[in-house]
């Protein structure tokens, strides 16, 4: 069975290795000509992504290439001392296992876990999905497939194709975020620098093996930002804007968006739909079911969908009208639970008042002076995102015998075509 995935970011690298191990022959074809390597944004893995990455064999890399930040120093806008914060205390006592890493490093581990077993299609993307599973590149010739996948992300092409434009399952939450690259002038190392003030936050960090910082800003908006994804010049004024006198730390930051070698920048936006298949076509990941990027825990949630969309194919033997189902009932309620600690998540990140701005520092400075007992008894109350994602238990699905691999389903016309309902 010949099964294409679009999206090489983090959801589909994870599924195409799984989806292999099971015995699919598996394409992946991703829009950028080479993988990911400008290293992104800092990303959470709890629990079950940390033991998924642990069958897969590449947890040492993953833990290898942990950001190590363990310090936290919060300015708050119009206060004349910041407040210093015991990270790693709060980590472990909000999560028995979890690593933060960047996500374009996250990205190559899981890329080199499965690529030998993978065919990978750099700098192409579908263009057409036909009822009789032919689809159309924007570069290579046509081909013919039993599955496709969509685990390309919020602006997914294989959604927009398969169920239609996004406006009709995407659901505004009322915040933006960037992220930019900038030289590490300050020597961060291990410690996170962030500034607060009434609907924004802005954050600067680094990495022991990263050559330079990364900064991340979170800001509120009552209306939705007039800009295209695809026009960064608007996209930087509109950021400038936002944080405007927030701090001159700040305003140095931003003074490096016009020399910058990474930018992004989108909306924190949920994807709610009742279904994510529809004939031979499924989504996994943000295409599907985004809770919000940077404070929503999409990460996790993309490698435990993949992982799941993967063995239910295996379990019912490639017959994806009983797999996507029983994948869709698997993940709905962890799906569920996402959107609403995301939005809550979102409050404390981006605080709307001083109250809350004060709120934010003054909990985590307390969280971190508390001994462990009590302060683990807090952030059972507080940290709604580490508890519902640790909480997820995955199934096993143990793959095919080796020499059987190669060998579920059937292939082209005798599968059958994609259907529209």
């Amino acid at each position: 069975m010949r099964i294409l995935v679009s999206g090489a970011g983090v959801a589909g690298p994870v599924l195409a290795y799984w989806l292999t191990r099971h015995g699919f022959s598996v394409t992946v074809v991703e829009r950028a000509p080479t993988p990911r390597s400008t290293g992104g944004h800092a990303v959470d893995l709890f629990r079950p992504a940390m033991t998924i990455s642990e069958k897969m064999g590449v947890l040492p890399r993953v833990e290898e290439r942990a950001t190590g930040t363990h310090r936290m120093t919060v300015h708050q806008e119009g206060a004349p001392r910041p407040v210093r914060v015991d990270l790693s205390k709060i980590f472990s006592a909000a999560s028995d296992r979890h690593v933060e890493i960047m996500r374009d490093d996250l990205s190559e581990i899981y890329y080199d876990a499965g690529r030998g077993d993978v065919e990978y299609l750099f700098g192409d993307s579908i263009t057409a999905i036909s009822p009789d599973g032919v689809v159309c590149f924007e570069n290579a010739a046509p081909r013919r497939f039993d599955l496709v996948v969509g685990a390309d992300g919020l602006h997914s092409t294989v959604r927009r194709l398969g169920f239609g434009d996004e406006s009709r399952f995407s659901a505004f939450t009322g915040a933006y975020f960037g992220v930019l690259n900038l030289p590490n002038v300050s020597g961060l190392d291990g410690e996170l620098l962030i500034h607060v003030g009434v609907g924004r936050t802005a954050g600067m960090y680094g990495a022991p093996h990263l050559g330079d910082a990364r900064v991340l800003f979170l800001f509120r908006s009552e209306r939705e930002l007039d800009y295209h994804h695809h026009d960064v010049p608007r996209q930087k004024r509109l950021l400038r804007s936002a944080f405007d006198g927030l701090h001159p730390d700040v305003d140095r930051w931003l003074d490096e968006l016009d020399r910058t070698p990474a930018f992004y920048f989108d909306s924190i936006t949920q994807l709610r739909m009742r279904t994510w298949s529809r004939g031979r076509v499924t989504l996994v990941g943000d295409a599907g079911y985004c809770p919000g990027a940077a404070v929503g825990g999409s990460t996790t949630l993309a490698v435990v969908g993949a992982y799941v969309l993967a063995g239910e194919l295996a379990r019912a033997g490639g017959d994806h009208e009983r797999a996507f189902p029983a994948y869709e009932r698997a993940m709905a309620e962890h799906v569920r639970g996402s959107h609403a600690a995301a939005l809550s998540a979102a409050k404390t990140l981006i605080p709307t008042s001083r109250l809350g701005v004060r709120g934010l520092a003054q909990g985590a400075r307390l969280i971190s002076a508390l001994p462990a007992r009590p302060s683990r008894a807090l952030l059972r109350l507080t940290t709604k995102n580490a508890r519902l994602y640790n909480s997820i238990a995955i199934d096993d699905y143990p793959p095919p015998p080796i020499a059987s691999r190669g060998r579920v389903g059937l292939a082209g016309d005798s599968a059958g075509g994609f259907g529209a309902g």
